[in-house]
């Protein structure tokens, strides 16, 4: 098995999310990244850090500079790092926590967001969960949404720095009583005093994201052990894993949040149902589910309706359920769009009028949106090779009108399908 819970070096020597190589004496390198880190939080530091809240990252020279003047230069070079990292936070955090919390660069990188995280809490919570050993826990994030849940829990991570900035964010969000941060290797930790287990093993390395779960740091193969161990576990995977990865004993779930799929969990042990599949969609919580895999859909004519199912849907592979739901049909056996003669309103998809049904051929849409004066075009694909902005750029939009293009295969046939989103009275009909 390869290194446990590693962070992979990224960055210039003195970026803050390197490991510091110790001295002779065994202490970190005072001009590390560790040593920079800590010296935030002394009185100077956080008095520092906080006057860079609102700072320009393209004015980095100038205030520096100015800075330089008053404080050490390796203090000054760790608090325009750690500001930008926070800056950056606030996508996933919101600007209130971002602000407060400290990161790395692999910290932000890989951090859960804090909707998918505090949603994960919530099926803990209310499985009954009152304590979770957080293994490979990175900076955090996940268990301050167990601890913000009413959950108490061990928080470890084998990475020195990463441990440290976690149990700094506990601190900074008040939460330190209830989460406990532990520099460990997570394969020599006792779990067995803990209600339940979640594991987010490292899916980057040296050389990018890890496609292989067997490459994950640790492997799926250990974490899935580690879970079949406890009375319950959670497992975040990435979203792509292969189906035939997941084992007969583990419930999967495949989470969105605001249209864009984040994660996959595998959920094992009472409470949670083995071999099934579910979406999520957040900020909504709209769940859907299927006991085991949904046999194929039928195929058939594009009618006046075109579904486009969540990705979160997708990759669960219960398009044959909305199929279902909507009474419909898929325009092609292998493109996830759904088609229906019927308005069908429903959370897991966005709903598409279509006025037009043309074999693939740019100029007779050209000519199709001069003649409906389109200036304004939104291009979607599945299955096409075309690039949506090479499109619009050939098509020399104009006019006060708009339209959205799928570019698709249906029959297996390259095909363009012109049409509007669902508007007006009839959108709450299904």
């Amino acid at each position: 098995m390869g290194q446990v819970n590693a962070l992979a070096p990224t960055g210039p020597p003195d970026d803050p999310g390197q490991p510091d190589a110790p001295d002779a004496s065994g202490a970190p390198d005072p001009s590390g990244p560790l040593a920079g880190f800590l010296a935030l939080r002394t009185p100077e530091g956080a008095e520092l850090l906080a006057g860079l809240r609102s700072y320009d990252p393209a004015a980095e020279l100038a205030t520096a500079t100015r800075l330089r003047r008053t404080h050490p230069a390796g203090l000054v070079s760790a608090a325009l790092g750690q500001a930008r990292l926070r800056q950056r936070a606030v996508a996933k955090f919101g600007a209130e926590d971002a602000h407060r919390m400290f990161f790395t660069p692999d910290g932000v990188e890989q951090a859960t967001r804090s909707s998918v995280a505090a949603h994960r809490a919530g099926r803990f919570a209310g499985a009954g969960v009152r304590s979770v050993a957080d293994l490979c826990c990175g900076i955090g994030g996940d268990a301050i949404a167990l601890a913000r849940a009413g959950i108490s829990v061990l928080a470890v991570d084998r990475d020195p720095l990463t441990a440290e900035v976690a149990r700094a964010n506990a601190a900074a969000l008040g939460l330190d009583e209830l989460i406990e941060v532990r520099c460990a290797d997570v394969t020599e930790i006792d779990t067995s005093p803990y209600d339940a287990v979640f594991v987010d093993p490292a899916r980057r390395g040296g050389r990018g994201r890890i496609f292989d779960p067997e490459a994950y740091s640790p492997p799926l193969s250990w974490a899935t052990a580690a879970a079949l161990r406890a009375p319950r576990a959670a497992l975040k995977i990435a979203p792509g894993v292969p189906h035939e990865a997941i084992g007969p004993q583990a419930e999967a779930e495949w989470i969105s949040d605001g249209g864009d799929v984040k994660e996959a969990v595998l959920w094992f042990g009472e409470g949670f149902e083995a071999g099934s599949y579910r979406a999520t969609l957040l900020p909504s919580g709209a769940g859907l589910s299927a006991p085991a895999a949904l046999p194929a859909p039928p195929v058939g004519p594009v009618g006046r309706y075109l579904y486009e199912p969540d990705g979160a849907v997708i990759r669960a592979h219960l398009v044959a359920d909305i199929v279902q739901r909507c009474g419909g049909r898929l325009i092609d056996g292998m493109i996830a769009y759904v088609t229906s003669d019927e308005l069908y309103d429903s959370p897991y998809t966005a709903g598409y009028e279509i006025t037009d049904q043309l074999p693939f051929n740019m100029k007779r849409l050209k000519a199709l949106l001069r003649e409906r004066k389109v200036g304004v075009l939104t291009v979607k694909k599945r299955g096409s090779p075309v690039e949506p902005e090479e499109l619009r750029r050939k098509m020399k939009l104009q006019g006060p009108n708009r339209a959205t293009v799928f570019l698709t295969r249906v029959a297996d046939a390259p095909t363009m399908l012109i049409g509007h989103p669902v508007t007006g009275p009839e959108a709450g009909l299904g």
